[in-house]
């Protein structure tokens, strides 16, 4: 069954920098229990219940980036769920929120819920409910609510000098979904892609909650560079190094043929003087503006600790990269070399 249209994913994402004009002023309830709120760009809300326990609430859906209705949900779900893990918890529950066409096919519905159902259960989450209205265009994801010990949040924007970047999946995702669309990329590789992006980050976190990180974010809409920008919040800059950058090799074969995402475009807009790019390679800097959805973990660690767990991730077969390191705050937030 192939009845979705291919115009969305986290590329529908509002831009950066036009979200944070939004959310500026806007009245907010000052509490103690609120231990992560929408002001400081996180990936989730956090509200602490008692001294050893807090919930974490998200919620996140987009129109479709594949004609599978079966794999949308999927990857919606495996999306939604993604901002609990990036936070360091265990996802309790989810609630399904749907808007679909009044004259389509209610069976198109019917597989895409499906999917999204079994990567609920896939990561131990109830599915309790949701909601549907009737809209022109197809958009599906989940409210998800998480559970995490108040000591133990991972936070976007906690990382300290001399840390390295970790990534737990290859970038090029919108790059890859876009081009096969068109006929331009190959099944093989749009089929690396989805794979990629219906794989829960449960796996790569199990792993990672281990280690003593000192901040997490998904790398979704922003692509790494927003994402980035966000963790590194004025006060630190990073070095990437891209001959050890994951990605999918077909997606830098196809931004080289300008193969380009609109969301692409509004990162590259929003971040791009922020970068020093000391690399002479159009491929390269689509991939790093390239919106990402359900895509991997950054995390930053203690060199100390990274041989370690690398060495844990690739063993549980986790496509992580050792990328970069957090450096003193200079001139340019990124330089890319």
């Amino acid at each position: 069954m192939e009845q979705l249209v291919v115009c969305g994913g986290c590329n529908a994402k509002i831009g950066a920098g036009n979200l944070g004009k939004l959310l500026e002023g806007l009245p907010k309830l000052n509490s103690d229990k609120l231990l992560v709120g929408f002001d400081s760009s996180d990936d989730s809300a956090v509200i602490k219940l008692s001294d050893t326990l807090a919930i974490i609430q998200t919620v996140d859906f987009f129109p479709t980036m594949v004609t599978d209705p079966y794999l949308f949900g999927k990857i919606a779900a495996a999306n939604a769920l993604s901002d609990v893990y990036a936070m360091g918890g265990m996802v309790l529950s989810a609630l399904n929120i749907v808007a679909f066409p009044e004259q389509n096919d209610l069976s198109i519905l019917r597989e895409i819920l499906q999917g999204g159902a079994e990567k609920v259960q896939e990561a131990g989450g109830i599915l309790s409910g949701g909601h549907s209205i009737h809209d022109r265009t197809v958009k599906y994801g989940l409210a998800v609510t998480g559970t995490v010990h108040p000591a133990q949040i991972l936070r976007n924007d906690t990382c300290h000098e001399g840390d390295h970047l970790i990534l737990t999946k290859p970038l090029g995702v919108s790059i890859i979904t876009i081009g096969y669309s068109a006929g331009e990329i190959s099944r093989e590789s749009f089929i690396k892609a989805t794979d990629s992006m219906q794989t829960l980050n449960k796996y790569a976190m199990d792993i990672i909650r281990n280690y003593p990180v000192t901040s997490c974010t998904d790398v979704t809409g922003f692509g790494l560079a927003g994402h980035l920008h966000e963790m590194l919040h004025g006060v630190y800059s990073a070095h990437i190094d891209t001959k050890k950058l994951p990605y999918f090799a077909e997606a830098y074969e196809g931004a080289k043929k300008f193969i380009l995402t609109a969301g692409g475009q509004r990162n590259r807009n929003y971040l791009e003087n922020k970068i020093d790019f000391q690399i002479d390679d159009f491929g390269l800097e689509e991939i790093i503006f390239d919106p990402q959805t359900s895509g991997g973990l950054l995390v930053t660690v203690p060199e100390v600790k990274v041989e370690t767990l690398m060495k844990d991730l690739h063993n549980n077969h986790i496509p992580a990269a050792d990328f970069g390191t957090i450096v003193p705050k200079e001139n340019k937030e990124i330089t890319i070399y």
